[in-house]
């Protein structure tokens, strides 16, 4: 029988433990170094199916942009496919936007899982990513579902396993727009080259952000929020191109069952500031939705 309706989808965040820039191609995209790690800090995505064709978002109403990468990632499978069939979508949105942490990529490939299998496909995971690519550098992240050794532009994907981590997370009020941090004067865009393996020996304190500094001179609530992680946790760093930042919470192996200092309450944080413990994943909760 085939599905009316998938509700309680959910979208996990990302976090960069580090990101370089090694280079430059000749059509302006930069070469980048990272990796990626799921956290379960997630949105929450409902679908109903229709039979008249029409694809619609309805829990932002005018507010929602044309360009909505949830609606472009279900109107993209809906030509791939060449289904007549639609979609009502709503989002319970708590990943912050203008993060860093990837939520509306995340909602756009829990759409293309959901979808999916509401309209009853069943693509394999290696044909979604295809269609993922085209609509985000960090859409096929989320598809493939595991963490992730990322080069080039973002579409080099190479799963890792990571051990868990308590990270503590921030997100200050100000959104940098991602052009501004690639066009930024103080963005270095020469790092050497990273080795996988120098990243396993010490995946929770490896390398750098190069795009935090760029973020910085644009905005001190960056660094803001980088000195009272720093401060509460003994570490922090920015995410993607910001504006959040995180820090280890925690010590790995025997000693993991150690007091974690709490995350700020609402009142301790500047206005519309949000911040919270997460833990990482090992691998997206809907890994399981499709073959590959």
């Amino acid at each position: 029988m085939a599905l009316r309706s998938i509700h309680g989808v959910p979208a996990p965040a990302k976090l960069n433990l580090f990101l370089h820039v090694i280079g430059r191609r000749a059509d302006g995209y930069h070469l980048l170094q990272s990796v990626f790690v799921l956290i379960d800090w997630s949105d929450t995505l409902h679908f109903e199916r229709r039979t008249d064709g029409r694809i619609a978002r309805h829990d932002l109403g005018a507010a929602l942009p044309e360009d909505d990468l949830c609606l472009r990632a279900a109107r993209a499978l809906q030509a791939a496919a060449g289904v007549a069939q639609g979609a009502d979508i709503s989002i319970e949105k708590r990943v912050p936007w203008g993060a860093g942490m990837g939520g509306g990529s995340s909602d756009a490939a829990s759409t293309l899982l959901a979808l999916n299998r509401l309209w009853g496909l069943d693509w394999p995971r290696e044909r979604l990513l295809s269609l993922a690519l085209g609509l985000g550098a960090d859409v096929p992240f989320f598809v493939g579902g595991r963490n992730a050794w990322v080069e080039g532009i973002g579409e080099r994907l190479t799963p890792i396993d990571l051990p868990p981590r308590r990270l503590a997370v921030l997100k200050p009020a100000v959104a940098i727009p991602t052009a501004a941090i690639f066009n930024s004067p103080h963005l270095a865009r020469d790092t050497q080259p990273a080795i996988l393996s120098d990243f396993l020996a010490d995946p929770y304190g490896f390398g750098h952000n190069d795009l935090q500094k760029p973020a910085q001179a644009a905005s001190s609530e960056v660094t803001e929020a980088l000195a009272l992680l720093e401060a509460r946790y003994g570490n922090s760093r920015m995410t993607g191109s910001g504006s959040a930042v995180f820090a280890r919470a925690d010590k790995l192996g025997t000693d993991s069952d150690a007091p974690v200092a709490p995350m700020y309450e609402q009142h301790e944080l500047p206005s519309q500031w949000v911040g919270r413990l997460c833990n990482s994943l090992e691998q997206h909760p809907l890994v399981g939705w499709c073959a590959g």
